[in-house]
């Protein structure tokens, strides 16, 4: 099978830094404004879970707390024993990727579920009791370890229903999808990604649109518009964009972008700035 994740990764930088490993004395709160996606590890203890327009709730067994999309949360420890490992990541600094939109904003994961995760998460915690040279690196490299791998469970579980991770779980949509992603230039027409897919037309626009919320086309559109955004911030000239990601001139580009953005491409890149 085709490297599912290679087109997210390829195009969209993911980063992140470690800040809280050990203790939980006092309580921690994150906000939304700040662009970033969060990820928490209980590794024991008991917190109670502030996430702002929903119910609080607890957790008192190893856990693991995905904020892609991150609300404001805080977290607050029932007791002095709680030890978590708390980091921020961006993935795209904070680009709307047809990832980031495919997630829920909160994901809680108990750390016994899930197997595939459990070697990283244990050297995690190694490695924050430990004062070794290097820990902040190594801290950081394997949060961004554990956050490929939880890509990767969600996948092979099948732990989502709709969205691109639930689309990239078929065998069959998701050779369509990497095809998209690994040749956003092509003009794709609905009978090639049907073709590839090994479906009908119509069975093929029917299970996509079920499964990733929208239609290839509109997918496509979306896709093409991100890797132009990440280019951007990379310095890469509009016009070269343009011809990467399957619009014939500069100012189709423009077009479409003000279409799925709001605004242009050199104004967008001069408020990210």
């Amino acid at each position: 099978m085709d490297d599912r994740l290679a087109g997210l990764l390829n195009n969209f930088e993911l980063r992140a830094r470690v800040f809280q490993a050990g203790p939980l004395c006092h309580s921690a709160s994150f906000d939304a404004k700040d662009g970033l996606g969060y990820i928490h590890f209980l590794k024991r203890g008991r917190i109670k879970v502030n996430i702002a327009k929903q119910p609080a709730f607890f957790l008192d067994a190893p856990s693991l707390l995905f904020h892609m999309n991150c609300p404001s949360h805080r977290l607050l420890p029932q007791g002095d024993d709680v030890d978590m490992v708390c980091g921020s990541f961006e993935f795209g600094a904070g680009l709307k990727n047809p990832l980031s939109q495919a997630l829920d904003d909160v994901m809680v994961l108990k750390l016994s579920d899930t197997t595939t995760l459990a070697a990283s998460v244990a050297l995690l915690f190694i490695e924050a009791e430990e004062e070794h040279c290097g820990r902040q690196a190594v801290l950081d490299r394997l949060i961004e370890v554990i956050i490929v791998q939880l890509l990767r469970d969600l996948m092979d579980e099948k732990r989502l229903q709709i969205g691109l991770l639930a689309g990239l779980s078929e065998p069959k949509l998701a050779r369509a999808i990497n095809a998209m992603h690994n040749e956003p230039a092509r003009t794709w027409a609905l009978e090639d990604l049907a073709s590839i897919a090994g479906m009908s037309r119509s069975q093929f626009a029917s299970k996509f649109r079920g499964t990733i919320g929208m239609t290839p086309g509109s997918y496509l559109t979306e896709w093409r518009i991100s890797i132009a955004q990440s280019m951007l911030r990379r310095g890469k000239p509009v016009q070269l964009i343009a011809n990467e990601v399957g619009y014939a001139s500069a100012s189709a580009l423009s077009r479409a972008f003000i279409k799925q953005v709001g605004t242009s491409p050199t104004d967008w890149k001069k408020q990210d700035t």
